[in-house]
């Protein structure tokens, strides 16, 4: 299936079914709403426009703030053919596609503006296909990117493409658009807003316009049913109706995430491969999910069962190969298995309380007999003396003191009896004096 959105219909007459932010799509970099550290007069993309140094480029910001459309506005700027793919919905068979077309179009005297919506969600593999028609100048690359490009874009494809910071719309940006809503849509502008709604319309957005103008399209729907103006609680519920919320920095992202660890500490893999299916579908970034599978590997689970960050590290790298949709199969398995696992926060504890006690005391002397003595002044001085080299022993153990005199009995790890952290508690149990007294 050809996922393809080809050629810019920047200027034909918006379609009536169109969303509201569809239609309110600029079609001139003068209409263009913020951004001006790139399209000012002193804009780095307006010099580059005006001196015809076209190149690939990746636009990194957050969402709702103008990337498809400066992509499209490039390519009618240049008059080059348009092409928009999704990174999650497209493979290498495609690009190879896209390329032969742009070979094809460029020996006509066309260049073809390829723009890769969330190209951070393109594996290794599938950027790499685009290294050679990016040198050759067969495409020029406009990826757009929520993520930030220098761990999300392989390095080859990133020195080849200039990237450009967009910045979240501000306020008086989204007023612009909103006022500008309200004086050419025909269908906004008989629609009357108290001024204390077009505030909450804008907080809300976050600063994001497709937001505020999808936001804004539910709101007259519901002041028309109701035959009344929209008011700040109009808007209100047009937030509530319209959209799960699900952005990345916002609560809706943490109250998922937040829902997903616990089921997974809890060990219920229900729970956990649930809150994984509503994140995915969100749109949350598979890599994110498994980083924190890794995370939790050790604070969790730990040495109950020391394969989980194995095997949660292996999910991570399994996912930045393979890419979604097959990258949710290894983030199920990754879940599920490390939910199934027994459990143990007893090394998290460890680092937790050790950090304090170095808080508290910073500078405890280094026992001199663990100290290296590499000169013989250090060895005069007493560096290494009278240290034990465990292997000499039986079961290579010896009993000495590690720790700095001040805290020389303090346990900071204390193992559970839980999984094959039992084996670990058995054996320090056994071995060391202070830990069968249980002196702190």
């Amino acid at each position: 299936m050809d996922s393809r959105a080809k050629e810019p219909s920047l200027f034909k007459p918006p379609d009536d079914a169109a969303p509201l932010a569809e239609r309110m799509r600029p079609k001139t970099f003068d209409d263009f709403v913020g951004q001006d550290h790139l399209l000012g007069e002193d804009g780095v993309i307006r010099k580059m426009l005006s001196g015809n140094n076209i190149r690939s480029m990746i636009y990194w910001g957050p969402p709702g703030t103008g990337k498809t459309t400066l992509a499209r506005l490039l390519a009618t700027k240049i008059d080059a053919q348009f092409i928009q793919i999704n990174a999650i919905s497209s493979g290498v068979k495609e690009l190879r596609e896209i390329i032969s077309e742009a070979e094809d179009t460029l020996n006509m005297g066309k260049r073809t503006v390829l723009f890769i919506d969330e190209i951070h969600r393109f594996n290794k593999s599938q950027q790499a296909a685009l290294l050679k028609s990016v040198e050759n100048g067969t495409l020029v690359l406009v990826g757009a990117t929520t993520e930030n490009p220098s761990f999300e874009v392989i390095s080859p494809l990133l020195s080849r493409c200039r990237v450009y910071v967009l910045e979240s719309l501000t306020d008086k940006d989204l007023e612009k658009i909103l006022d500008k809503a309200f004086k050419e849509d025909e269908f906004i502008g008989e629609t009357t807003i108290t001024p204390e709604a077009k505030e909450e319309l804008i907080r809300q957005s976050g600063g994001d316009a497709r937001i505020m103008l999808n936001a804004l399209e539910v709101a007259v729907d519901i002041s028309d049913l109701r035959e009344s103006l929209i008011d700040r609680d109009t808007i209100r519920e047009a937030y509530q109706t319209h959209h799960y919320r699900y952005d990345r920095a916002g609560e809706e992202h943490y109250n998922t995430i937040s829902a997903f660890i616990k089921s997974v500490r809890g060990s219920d893999p229900d729970g956990a491969v649930y809150y994984l299916a509503r994140m995915l579908e969100a749109g949350e970034d598979p890599k994110f999910i498994a980083r924190r599978l890794i995370v939790l590997a050790s604070e969790d689970i730990g040495n109950a069962e020391p394969y989980s960050l194995s095997l949660a590290t292996a999910a991570f790298t399994a996912v930045d190969y393979v890419g979604m949709p097959e990258a949710s199969i290894i983030l199920a398995q990754a879940a599920t298995y490390l939910a199934s696992c027994p459990k143990s926060n007893a090394s998290y504890k460890a680092i937790g309380e050790a950090t304090a006690e170095v808080r508290k005391q910073p500078n405890l002397k280094i026992p001199f007999h663990l100290r290296p003595a590499p000169t013989q002044l250090m060895k005069d001085i007493g560096y290494g003396k009278h240290y034990k080299y465990s292997h000499d022993y039986d079961e290579h153990f010896i009993e000495q003191d590690f720790l700095p005199e001040e805290i020389k009995n303090s346990i900071y790890y204390e193992p559970t009896e839980i999984g094959r952290e039992a084996a670990l508690k058995k054996y320090l149990d056994r071995k060391w004096k202070k830990r069968q007294k249980d002196e702190k």
